[in-house]
């Protein structure tokens, strides 16, 4: 057994979303979103190489030896799945490993709105899955895709950088295609998926403009199309498909948005009261004429009026559902007054006082 997998094994028992593994310090976890060292002592720099290196095959150790940055996926029956960046820093090499989880979780146990499930049952259109790195897109797209699996007899296309959760087919059939090893980028997955009867597709991450540019092509043909983007709110998002293109295509880019986006999910997650796990906060928006309208006519500004008023379609702002969270006593207060736009809202919940604004009294008033 590599060596590493002890330190892998651990991560995983003590409920770690992340092990990194870098030279001049011991074994770091990500437990519930605070980074904690391991009681061992500082590895050294050719240590570290041996216990990465264990994980690597000959083609990867290549291409990192070449000077690459490398993803790949880690796999062990005695410890699960990882999903892995190896990477080059001023002490030597580095390594972070994301936990994966062993089995593919159920939509309703992520604790997300309702609107989600209605979102993923859609026959055509884009889906966009939000957030910063860490934020459980891929867990989220994960759960879409087994839902849609038990439910739908459809054709799914997965296209992943790397493959994180195996699925096992059920009423679906469901390819997947790794990035690098099955196919050579997001976009040449995404025109060699065009022709292989797909009814949805699911891209991991709209990096480029060509990728974004095929996704809406792909949701205007008359799939459903799940993607990524690294952007915090709806509004970004939509600016951030726009903004991707160039000038001349602006207008007619958001023209195929505004009809055939069905909804952006944003997440983020936060640590709950007790701090023993982090869970699920999204902002929701589902495409409804008022928002179309918007959209076409790049009128993003207004759009969080829209989700504010828009809870019977199943719509809410980050700050509402933040404050769904503290008020319900999912969520640490002080995490979701540091994050929250309005923090007025939040002060009455902050048990910190450290973190509220300090008020300097003048004239002794």
């Amino acid at each position: 057994m590599p060596r590493i997998d002890a330190f892998l094994k651990r991560g995983r028992g003590e409920g770690c979303s992340d092990i990194h593994i870098a030279a001049g310090r011991p074994p770091i976890f990500r437990l519930h979103g605070k980074l904690v060292a391991v009681a061992f002592r500082d590895l050294g720099r050719e240590e570290v190489d041996e216990l990465i290196f264990e994980t690597m095959n000959e083609a990867l150790r290549a291409d990192f030896e070449a000077g690459k940055d490398i993803d790949f996926t880690y796999t062990s029956e005695a410890i699960g799945r990882y999903r892995v960046n190896v990477f080059r820093k001023l002490s030597g090499t580095g390594a972070t490993f994301r936990i994966i989880g062993n089995h593919v979780p159920a939509l309703e146990s992520l604790g997300l709105p309702d609107a989600v499930e209605s979102l993923a049952a859609q026959k055509q259109g884009l889906v966009l899955v939000t957030g910063a790195a860490g934020t459980g897109k891929s867990t989220t797209l994960a759960a879409m895709v087994a839902y849609l699996n038990h439910t739908k007899k459809i054709n799914i296309i997965t296209l992943e950088d790397p493959i994180e959760y195996l699925h096992e087919a059920s009423l679906s059939q469901i390819v997947q295609r790794e990035i690098g090893t099955h196919v050579a980028s997001f976009a040449a997955g995404l025109r060699a998926a065009l022709r292989e009867d797909p009814d949805v597709i699911l891209v991991g991450e709209m990096r480029d403009r060509e990728t974004i540019g095929l996704a809406l092509e792909a949701a205007e043909t008359g799939h459903l199309v799940f993607g990524t983007l690294h952007t915090a709110s709806a509004v970004k998002t939509l600016d951030r498909v726009v903004d991707a293109m160039p000038a001349r295509q602006k207008t007619q880019t958001a023209m195929i948005l505004s009809h055939h986006l069905r909804g952006v999910i944003s997440q983020r997650l936060l640590p709950t009261v007790d701090g023993n796990r982090r869970v699920a906060v999204a902002e929701i928006l589902v495409n409804t004429p008022a928002i179309a309208s918007l959209i076409q006519h790049r009128k993003h500004f207004q759009i969080p009026d829209q989700l504010q008023t828009g809870m019977e379609q199943g719509m809410q702002l980050m700050d509402q559902a933040l404050k769904k969270a503290v008020t319900s006593g999912q969520v640490d207060p002080n995490e979701a007054y540091l994050i929250a736009d309005d923090k007025k809202v939040f002060r009455r919940y902050v048990t910190n006082a450290e973190i509220l604004p300090q008020v300097s009294v003048v004239g002794g008033r």
